[in-house]
């Protein structure tokens, strides 16, 4: 999968377009996963330098066009705002190098289709951190889905709810639509929710009718705010199962509040974000919370599972798990569960059927 066979066989050099929160978390997780971490480059010269002191990577770019042309990097993190991120991902595969790009892959299904295209054309590594499959218990819970213990999916639920753009003094870049593109809380945390719902049922969503909602149409550097605060969203499989998604970052006192919920005609099997060591297991007969026990999980679950049981895991794991993941396969391995480009393109395409809804207040076919 790589254009350079010497990657095979030698430290990885990584390289971070950005210097805020996301490049701060993955900068961790290279460096747990053994890169070596080149350098950064920003907005500005000295913005890549302040970045690489605070972040403790051994250099910085003048420019991107001078990280880019850099031979010695294999592997790009692009951790910049929304809508940037389908022309730097573009850049980053046209210069022949591997890219971890941070969701959504693109704000339009057009361009997050061509970055797949030719993602696969130059035969080149392309991730998106969809991270939370990369909890252990995420992974059992797939790991009893498939294996028939639930019995054919009856219905899905699933939450994300946060508070931090709560009160209308709460602002961010990400309001804005020339930044962050035309969906905010679903294309941020609904995109979430959906991949470790489709992944973890290994079933897809085929139909939906949404209503969205902006609650705070003006905050204090923003004005006519149009993106949505928050999302309820019905959803159709093609199983057959049907079930409902709630996405908000306006609710008090939820502060990472992803939660999924699968019920078969056997069994239930909840997953909570915030509490990642366990499971919630029902039936009829009763139910049991399964703890996280490497000895006792679906080998693909111990195999994320780093630490003993008993000693809390939690979302750098998970997030550093995916950049090891990532990195194996840029050197040729094949990595169960890797989101890919093509995961990307998918929560794109699901994010505008939520839009057209919303928008139509209909249902809407989303693309297979």
């Amino acid at each position: 999968m790589t254009t350079d066979v010497s990657v095979l066989t030698r430290t990885l050099r990584a390289a971070f377009i950005g210097g805020g929160f996301m490049a701060a978390v993955h900068s961790r997780a290279a460096r747990a996963a053994g890169a070596e971490l080149v350098g950064a480059a920003s907005s500005s010269a000295k913005r890549a330098a302040d970045a690489a002191a605070r972040l403790g990577l051994a250099g910085s770019f003048d420019s991107v066009d001078a990280l880019l042309t850099d031979p010695s990097i294999d592997v790009v993190h692009v951790c910049t705002p929304n809508a940037t991120h389908a022309p730097l991902a573009r850049a980053v595969l046209e210069a022949g190098k591997h890219v971890i790009c941070e969701k959504p892959l693109a704000t339009g299904s057009a361009d997050a289709a061509e970055l797949t295209a030719l993602a696969a054309e130059r035969g080149l590594v392309a991730s998106v951190p969809f991270v939370y499959r990369f909890h252990p218990m995420a992974r059992e819970a797939r790991a009893r889905v498939a294996s028939g213990e639930l019995g054919a999916l009856a219905t899905v639920q699933g939450e994300y709810l946060q508070d931090w753009l709560a009160n209308a003094t709460d602002d961010d870049w990400r309001v804005d639509t020339a930044l962050g593109g035309p969906s905010r809380a679903f294309a941020d945390i609904g995109s979430h929710l959906v991949d470790l719902v489709e992944f973890t049922s290994g079933d897809r969503i085929v139909r939906l009718s949404a209503a969205a909602r902006t609650v705070h149409a003006n905050r204090v550097k923003h004005a006519d705010i149009s993106t949505e605060d928050l999302a309820a969203v019905v959803v159709e499989l093609a199983s057959g199962a049907v079930g409902t998604l709630l996405v908000s970052q306006v609710a008090p006192g939820h502060k990472n509040g992803l939660v999924i919920e699968l019920s078969g005609a056997d069994a239930t099997v909840r997953f909570e974000q915030e509490r990642p060591d366990r499971l919630w297991l029902g039936r009829v007969s009763g139910s049991q919370l399964v703890e996280r026990d490497p000895a006792a999980l679906a080998p693909d679950a111990a195999r994320l599972s780093r630490v003993p049981a008993g000693h809390p895991m939690g979302y750098q794991d998970a997030f550093n798990a995916f950049v090891a993941d990532s990195y194996a396969a840029i050197r040729g391995e094949a990595p169960d569960g890797l989101p890919t480009f093509a995961d990307g393109l998918r929560a794109v395409q699901v994010t505008e059927a939520v839009l057209a809804s919303a928008a139509s207040r209909d249902w809407v076919e989303v693309p297979a």
